[in-house]
């Protein structure tokens, strides 16, 4: 098999890169290297005979028609996004641009190449998409693949877009997709501008520790490592047409989450005060989901995946990956809107 993987140089991208890699697949990594990608994510793979690197944007057709001519791929396997949902407060014109009209583009470089090469019965097109598209639960309740699609950020709207353009491209075109939808990731590598490297790197610099609102919105955490692995397994097991949720069952309040990794900083790099001491509740972001939390009963039953990582263990780790790896996320800090409060632009 030949993967190739849009957004490989990313968080999640970079986990599956290194896990198909590790695990004998061929991988062709496509990434445009935005402000969140970094090829360091990708090193440790990066001499392997089994991997190759193309920058190449998803929304340049001609490159892509090229890419898949000289790499001649089994899969595509699609994690290229504009993904921070603060970001796309301030600026949502890129988000619909990279992943509405990127993911457009990529299933019509797709599909002509699936065609030309005579429609394989073992083409594959995954899609990987996340649980924020079915917007936000009460208190009780769990996100099925039968959730109604209900986007409350122009992130999640863009990406509920994509969506629906790959089920449609297989409803109409008959291109042979799968669908996966996450619950939020977090381990090494995570671009240090989402709430759990904030957490570790303003704890160790001694800075205000940000919680927005009272730090009780719920999320259902997953191990990226584990995400890797199940993305995998829909990629060589799962039904064609069909869609998996995949969630860690990792359910966690913020504030419990950030209260967590200064316990286990406490321990791992112990200072006179309480890394909690530094924890600032702020204004809350617009339109922020009050909770996610995935029923992974398909993924489970039908493909024997399960997660392999507690969140404690996760958490341990992951604070443990950033104290050894300074000079990555140092390297990382100086990139445009790293460290500063994004999504409080928006005027009703």
């Amino acid at each position: 098999m030949k993967v190739l993987v849009t957004g490989g140089a990313g968080f999640i991208g970079s986990a599956v890169v290194r896990h198909a890699v590790a695990a004998g697949y061929s991988v062709v990594n496509l990434d445009v290297l935005t402000y969140a990608a970094c090829l360091d994510n990708v090193a440790s793979v990066a001499n392997s005979p089994l991997y190759a690197f193309e920058q190449i944007d998803i929304r340049d057709r001609p490159a892509l028609d090229r890419a898949f001519a000289d790499h001649q791929p089994t899969a595509i396997m699609h994690l290229a996004a504009e993904s921070h949902v603060d970001r796309s407060i301030d600026g949502p014109g890129t988000f619909v641009d990279t992943n509405v009209t990127g993911t457009y583009t990529l299933l019509e470089a797709a599909r002509a190449y699936w065609l030309s090469a005579g429609k394989p019965d073992n083409f594959r097109f995954h899609h990987i998409s996340t649980d924020e598209v079915f917007g936000s639960l009460g208190d009780t309740g769990l996100f099925t693949e039968d959730s109604p699609y209900a986007p409350n950020s122009p992130y999640s709207a863009t990406k509920a877009a994509s969506d629906h353009l790959v089920r449609a491209w297989h409803e109409t075109y008959g291109l042979p997709i799968l669908m996966t939808n996450c619950s939020n990731n977090y381990g090494p590598f995570h671009f240090p501008e989402k709430l759990i490297p904030v957490v570790i790197l303003n704890a160790l610099a001694g800075k205000q520790i940000p919680v927005y609102g009272a730090g009780e919105n719920v999320r259902d955490w997953l191990y990226v490592e584990d995400h890797a692995d199940a993305l995998l397994t829909v990629l060589t097991k799962g039904q064609v047409g069909r869609s998996y949720n995949i969630g860690g069952q990792n359910e966690a309040r913020n504030i419990d989450i950030v209260r967590a990794i200064c316990n286990i900083l406490d321990v791992m790099r112990p200072k006179d005060q309480p890394y909690a001491d530094q924890i600032t509740f702020v204004a809350d972001r617009p339109g922020h989901d009050l909770r996610y939390a995935i029923d992974p009963t398909r993924i489970r039953t039908e493909l024997g995946w399960r997660p392999s990582v507690t969140l404690h263990e996760g958490l341990e780790r992951t604070v443990r990956w950033y104290l050894d790896n300074a000079p990555w996320w140092q390297a990382l800090q100086g990139r445009s809107g790293v460290g500063d409060r994004l999504g409080v632009s928006t005027q009703r």
